[in-house]
């Protein structure tokens, strides 16, 4: 394999935006999709944010396969369901997209501190990323169910070298996380104008 296993996403990332500056939804999910197999690698402990990444993935393509020129541009997906008052149901591409962002946020706050703080167990560095970002999303089971997980999470030696390949890792993760920071930053802020960045699991 050339490269670490961000190698493809961080490719992706060049096409993420139109010429006028606006996300599109292929290209956004496609490097949503190219993380997958950087998770694949911590094993069971990232099971469940693993599937539920790929289902909101899901759901969002298929939405977007019904008009693809239509919803070319990611918020348009939700545009359409604010117009019809459909934003708020849990089946919502609206709601997929938010919680595919804050998938994401746990996704880049742990790569950081994979990256910032070397002597910190791997679970340590889960953990601090979730009290971070999903916690104050999840319900009690939801929590309950993610710190168990957390209890499974792998070696962060034999992850970090798992997850190099035969390329500079921490170039690459501090790569990642800069440029895909922002792109997660619009979509809460492009969620907030609708009061739809606040929605809880159920």
């Amino acid at each position: 394999m050339e490269g670490t296993v961000f190698a493809a996403a961080l490719e992706g990332m060049k096409v993420v935006k139109s010429e006028q500056g606006e996300i599109l939804s292929q290209p956004f999910l496609d490097v949503c999709k190219q993380i997958l197999p950087v998770i694949d690698k911590f094993g069971a402990a990232m099971a469940l944010i693993k599937s539920d990444i790929g289902g909101n993935i899901s759901r969002l393509e298929s939405k977007y396969s019904t008009n693809p020129s239509g919803f070319n541009h990611l918020y348009s997906l939700v545009q359409t369901e604010v117009e019809s008052n459909t934003a708020k149901s849990s089946s919502s591409c609206t709601n997929g997209l938010l919680w595919l962002t804050r998938a994401m946020d746990f996704l880049v706050a742990l790569f950081r501190n994979l990256i910032e703080h070397e002597d910190w167990s791997m679970s340590q560095a889960c953990t601090d990323s979730y009290n971070k970002t999903l916690k104050k999303w999840h319900g009690w089971l939801a929590s309950s169910s993610f710190t168990l997980a957390m209890k499974l999470a792998p070696d962060r030696k034999k992850f970090m070298d798992v997850i190099s390949g035969s390329g500079d890792i921490t170039a690459d993760i501090e790569s990642f996380c800069t440029n895909f920071s922002p792109l997660l930053e619009e979509n809460h802020k492009f969620l907030a104008r609708f009061g739809l960045d606040e929605m809880k699991a159920s």
